[in-house]
């Protein structure tokens, strides 16, 4: 079985003998946080398997579904059961909650063509029994088609729903009403971001409205589960379960059902109460990273460094426990204090020749062999660019992998205008060429290889110049790796393949390094940095099974995070200040990536520059360091030891 990445444990609510009202006392909609989504799909499939295979047989079971990347790994799972003999669809009536307006059931971005891919041609359900809204529908009988399709609509024995960003669910965006039903909307701007993925990132041909079941629809069903998995979706599920009900966020509505539960993963709970400040719910597992989790919370809280927090500040606050185990109050904050202060360190590599006793890495070997995986050509000097400059210029061996080319996130008029640039400077004229192949694009499928082979190598030359920009050798020290998962030629990657870590067997086994940097994001369950990271993780676990590699035994992997988000202090074990010079020099190896400047090919709900997204957050960072009574850095890059 495959395997996926999580988080390591480290303290936290103790949940086992809590009672339900206790674990939900926060929570408006009951919440059941599973390892990840695997682990959770698996769950939610027994549940709809049993529901199914208990039901009265003298009527079909009727069950809401729709698509989009959530619920991709319960319909296979659900694929798979009905392999295994373990449930049958024949005595079950589908109804899927929105599509696309306007759309036919042809076409392979039509959420009804995505149904049948992902779930309902894989078991044996009846063609009669399914029920997709209609997007070919004339406008002007819109109004009379969505009525009847709410009223058999209705009373649904079970929901099954994945929601948005922004709280949606369906596609019913910010402003919808408690009693909306059936109809036709106008999505959003941000909606529309996201589901032109699903049309090579053409807005042009992303649709501008849709047809999706109403909120007051989907509370006449008997029974409801949500859906949520992902870091970028953990606002939206604090703000469906723990604010109140508003049209800014529809699926909060959902609060108004007394039989739901909402599974989500580690990921996608980390703004709920019970994970942010688990003390003020029930016991908990206090690991020293636990302790200092829970005192930097009590410095924002209070608006105190960590050296002034007193007494009162824990009683006050519900640590009153954390003092009772590992009190006087002095003792822990000189403790967490030490223990933060330790993170710190300007030789991330290690400091040759020093004390490395309290230091987050060994003084010896040095110089080191350092592997630092890139899933795309950027997110390397991105996400740790200064420490990557720190590392060369304190004469380590440096090796950076880029796993994927990265050739999807070029936009046509990028290519075009190198082609013109290779013609201006005299190395022959294929603009009309390029040109021809942009024009042979056909929404939904796979682009063209030889368009996608111009963007990988413009994505390649980008790299090569922003490591050489501050030293590496971009011929012996820059790797390509390519990894085959990634190139189906759209947004939609294949699955991950023993092919893929064999790729990255070979490099780890020619490197033989002593560290290794890879991407910690777990934004996307289905996301390339997950995949990317899975797949090297798989690829040093072989490597150890096989025993060929005594040498990885003392490896150390370290995980970095990427443009959006940064570790939180209660789990960083290394944190690397940089001065503003190199804040600099960081900058600009970003902008050797000019393919991805000014126009963000991917810039979800941030439409600043990554470079901007950079240095807010270590700038960030720093400041926080600071405000818990560290010294003051201009930014920090913070990393986690996975072991």
């Amino acid at each position: 079985m495959e395997k996926h990445f999580t988080l390591p444990y480290d303290g936290g609510l103790i949940e086992k003998g809590l009672p339900k009202g206790i674990l939900h006392s926060y929570e408006n909609i009951p919440v059941e946080i599973r390892r990840d989504s695997y682990v959770a799909s698996e769950e939610i499939a027994d549940l709809i398997i049993k529901a199914i295979n208990t039901a009265p047989t003298d009527r079909l079971f009727r069950l809401g579904l729709t698509t989009g990347s959530t619920p991709k790994t319960l319909y296979t799972e659900l694929a798979a059961r009905y392999e295994l003999g373990e449930v049958s669809f024949r005595n079950v009536e589908v109804v899927s909650i929105d599509e696309y307006y306007p759309s036919t059931a042809e076409e392979r971005q039509s959420r009804n063509h995505k149904l049948h891919e992902t779930l309902l041609d894989k078991v044996d359900i009846l063609e009669e029994n399914i029920h997709v809204p209609d997007g070919s529908v004339p406008v002007e009988k819109l109004g009379e088609y969505c009525a009847y399709f709410d009223e058999n609509a209705r009373g649904l024995d079970l929901m099954v729903v994945g929601i948005g960003e922004q709280g949606q669910v369906g596609f019913n965006e910010a402003g919808t009403s408690l009693r909306s039903r059936t109809r036709l909307v106008r999505l959003s701007y941000q909606s529309r971001k996201r589901q032109s993925r699903n049309f090579n990132l053409d807005m042009s041909q992303t649709p501008t409205t849709a047809l999706t079941m109403g909120i007051d629809t989907m509370l006449s069903a008997k029974r409801i589960v949500l859906m949520a998995w992902g870091e970028d979706k953990a606002q939206a599920v604090k703000a469906v379960v723990e604010d109140r009900p508003t049209p800014a966020c529809p699926a909060s509505f959902l609060q108004n059902h007394d039989n739901i539960t909402f599974y989500v993963d580690d990921t996608a709970a980390e703004d709920l109460t019970r994970i942010v400040a688990p003390w003020l719910v029930g016991p908990c597992d206090w690991t020293p990273k636990f302790i200092r989790k829970a005192v930097v919370w009590l410095c924002q809280k209070v608006g105190k460094p960590i050296l002034k927090l007193t007494e009162k500040d824990y009683l006050e606050n519900s640590l009153g426990e954390l003092l009772e185990l590992y009190g006087p109050f002095d003792k822990i904050n000189i403790n967490v204090f030490n223990d933060l202060q330790h993170t710190i360190t300007g030789w991330p590599g290690g400091k040759p020749n020093a004390d490395d006793s309290t230091r987050p890495v060994a003084a010896t070997p040095y110089p080191k062999k350092v592997i630092i995986f890139s899933p795309h050509p950027d997110d390397d000097v991105i996400s740790m660019g200064g420490t990557f400059i720190r590392l060369v210029s304190q004469g380590h061996d440096v090796h950076v992998a880029y796993e994927t080319s990265g050739n999807v996130a070029v936009h046509d008029d990028v290519v075009l205008q190198h082609m013109d640039a290779a013609f201006q400077l005299g190395f022959g004229d294929h603009f009309a060429e390029a040109k021809a192949l942009v024009d042979s694009k056909v929404p939904g499928e796979p682009e063209p290889r030889a368009l996608l082979e111009m963007k990988g190598a413009i994505r390649r030359s980008e790299a090569r110049g922003a490591v050489r920009s501050f030293g590496l050798n971009d011929n012996t020290n820059a790797h390509f790796l390519n990894l085959p998962f990634y190139e189906s030629g759209g947004i939609k990657k294949k699955p991950r393949t023993q092919a893929d870590v064999d790729v990255i067997k070979e490099f780890i086994s020619g490197i033989q390094p002593d560290m290794i940097f890879m991407a910690g994001d777990l934004a996307d369950p289905h996301g390339t940095h997950r995949v990317c990271t899975e797949a090297a993780l798989e690829a040093i676990e072989q490597l150890k099974e096989e025993g060929r590699s005594p040498w990885l035994e003392k490896t150390h992997v370290w995980l970095y995070r990427g443009a959006w988000m940064e570790w939180e202090l209660g789990r960083v074990d290394m944190a690397v200040p940089l001065s503003p010079d190199e804040v600099i020099k960081k900058r600009h190896a970003i902008y050797r990536h000019l393919s991805q400047k000014d126009i963000v090919p991917f810039p979800g709900e941030d439409s600043r520059e990554f470079w901007q997204r950079a240095e807010e957050r270590t700038s960030g960072t720093a400041r926080l360091y600071n405000e818990l009574g560290m010294a003051e850095y201009q930014a920090i890059e913070v990393f986690l030891k996975l072991y």
